[in-house]
C-alpha cells in the first residue's frame, strides 16, 4: 500500500460553532450558528488508515449565521455586533488561528477516534474527537461533533446587563466534510 495525503477545506465541508445562553435572561439570548468559513484539515495516510490529521482555522473567517430564540429575531446589524464581539473575545489579532492535531488515531466501530492537541486563544489542551465516518457511495461523509469550554482556554464568554445574560461557557464544535473515493 502507498502512502496519500487529503486536505479538505471549507469547498468540501462545514465548521460551525453552536452556542447557547446562560444566566437569568438567558430567555432573551440568541443561540447562535457560526460558521468557520476558512479552514484546512490535512490527512496523512498509511496504507488504508490515517496516521495523521491537522486542522488549521482562519478565526477571522468567523461568520454568525443564524440565531435563534430571543425576544426579536437577529438581524443583520446584531450579526455583525456578534461577530465583532465574538473577534474581541478570540482576540484575532494575537492569536488568528485555531488549531488541532493528532497524536493517535484510532479505529472504532463507526469511524476514528482522534486524540490529540487543540490550541484557541493561545491555550492548548488535549482533545478527544469521534469521527463518524459513512460511505455514501461515491464519497466518504465525516461527521465530528465535539463539546469545548471557552474558559478552559482564556476566552471570556460574552456577556450583557452584569452577567445576566451571556453566552454559555460550553459551545459545540461539529464538523462535516466529503471526500470523493
Amino acid at each position: 500500500m502507498t502512502d496519500t495525503a487529503w486536505t479538505l477545506t471549507a469547498a468540501e465541508g462545514e465548521l460551525q460553532i453552536l452556542t447557547g445562553v446562560a444566566g437569568p435572561a438567558a430567555k432573551m439570548g440568541h443561540r447562535l450558528t457560526i460558521a468557520m468559513a476558512s479552514w484546512r484539515a490535512d490527512v496523512q495516510w498509511r496504507g488504508t488508515e490515517p496516521a495523521a490529521a491537522a486542522l488549521v482555522v482562519d478565526v477571522d473567517s468567523l461568520q454568525v449565521i443564524k440565531g435563534e430564540g430571543g425576544l426579536t429575531p437577529l438581524t443583520g446589524p446584531e450579526k455583525g455586533v456578534v461577530r465583532s464581539n465574538a473577534l474581541k473575545a478570540l482576540d484575532v489579532k494575537k492569536y488568528p488561528q485555531i488549531t488541532y492535531s493528532t497524536q493517535d488515531i484510532t479505529k472504532t466501530a463507526t469511524g476514528y477516534r482522534l486524540d490529540g492537541t487543540v490550541e484557541i486563544h493561545g491555550r492548548s489542551r488535549p482533545q478527544a474527537v469521534d469521527l463518524a465516518v459513512e460511505d455514501s457511495g461515491g464519497a466518504w461523509v465525516m461527521t465530528a461533533s465535539v463539546p469545548v469550554f471557552q474558559t478552559q482556554f482564556g476566552v471570556k464568554p460574552y456577556s450583557l446587563f452584569v452577567g445576566s445574560l451571556k453566552v454559555a461557557d460550553e459551545v459545540n464544535l461539529r464538523f462535516t466534510a466529503r471526500h470523493p473515493k
